[in-house]
């Protein structure tokens, strides 16, 4: 019987990849939505392999992939509650007119 390659898996591997340059580069919430697809690949793709593994191939891009869209879910929540602290720290600043007497 010969291996062929586990369907989804280098979907799984971009989209965890996907995540964490949207995380760094771009904005949160795009690096989030690249984690989550990517765990639900993961997740399909670890059924199917689970249900044959003899049969496919290449089920370590599934894993990797599914480690780096952890960390990029990880990361865009952490920026995520950072833009909210930032935006909370100003809104304090104006609010008791900490801003105003800067100037």
């Amino acid at each position: 019987m010969s291996q062929q390659p586990l369907p989804g898996a280098s979907t799984v591997l971009t989209m965890g990849i996907l995540s964490i340059v949207g995380t760094l580069i771009c904005c949160g919430p795009f690096g989030a939505i690249f984690s989550i697809i990517g765990l639900v690949k993961a997740k399909t793709a670890t059924q199917l392999y689970e249900s044959s593994p003899e049969s496919y191939t290449d089920y370590s891009n599934v894993k990797t992939g599914k480690i780096l869209s952890y960390v990029g879910l990880g990361l865009s929540l952490i920026s995520l509650v950072i833009v909210i602290l930032y935006f909370g720290f100003i809104v304090a600043a104006i609010t008791t007119g900490e801003l105003s007497r800067e100037f």
